[in-house]
């Protein structure tokens, strides 16, 4: 007869892994997108209430994303979204600007008509989100145009911690977006995708490179 001691405890865990991964990744999700502003406080009940979950997986997941540094811990145990100081947004600007050229050329490699055709649509849908003056649609589509191109890079070692670096940034990206009051797409993902056609890749790295770092700058000073 087979062994079934253990399986009721496999049952309850289940779920409650099952609950922590969903608020984890709706948190994230909401980190990086910027759907929260800096400085956000977040607590255990408030995001119990708000995925319909008890303390143990929102504080679960709250322990994973201050370990991402997607949420800073303070030494009184609060916990908010990141305010970054002009060092550290220049520090991450950075990361991005040694990290997103490296994959878009490793990408460059494998890129496809129909990769392309798929970040243009993305980009329209960019363009769509400054028209209508949405800031988290702004940045969703800005990341998965990003996000689409390395993933053909097959470096998911390096995609994930750049993913890190936009979690960081995600609440900063809103207050940029705020700042700059956008009205047209990013005229740097014309650039992005002019090199990707003509396989340049000494162009393709030196579009990336002024897109991810330029905007952030201006949240400097």
């Amino acid at each position: 007869m087979p062994d079934i001691t253990n399986r009721p405890t496999i049952l309850t865990e289940q779920p409650a892994q099952a609950a922590h991964d969903r608020v984890y990744r709706g948190l994230r999700q909401q980190v990086m997108h910027g759907e929260l502003p800096p400085g956000q406080a977040l607590t255990l009940r408030g995001i119990g209430k708000a995925f319909g979950v008890s303390m143990t997986p929102a504080r679960e997941a709250l322990r994973r994303l201050t370990a991402e540094g997607a949420l800073s811990l303070s030494a009184s145990g609060r916990v908010t979204t990141p305010e970054l100081t002009n060092d550290r947004i220049e520090e991450l600007a950075q990361i991005r600007a040694l990290l997103e050229p490296e994959l878009g050329s490793r990408a460059l490699r494998r890129a496809h008509l129909a990769l392309i055709d798929r970040m243009e649509t993305i980009n329209e849908a960019n363009a769509r989100a400054i028209h209508r003056q949405d800031p988290v649609e702004y940045i969703r589509t800005n990341l998965e145009f990003h996000r689409t191109l390395y993933l053909r890079a097959q470096s998911p070692a390096m995609l994930g911690l750049l993913e890190t670096v936009w979690l960081q940034l995600g609440p900063t990206m809103r207050a940029l977006y705020t700042r700059l009051r956008r009205t047209t797409a990013p005229p740097h993902h014309r650039l992005i995708l002019e090199a990707l056609r003509a396989g340049d890749d000494a162009a393709l790295r030196l579009a990336l490179r002024t897109d991810v770092t330029q905007g952030l700058r201006h949240l400097q000073g």
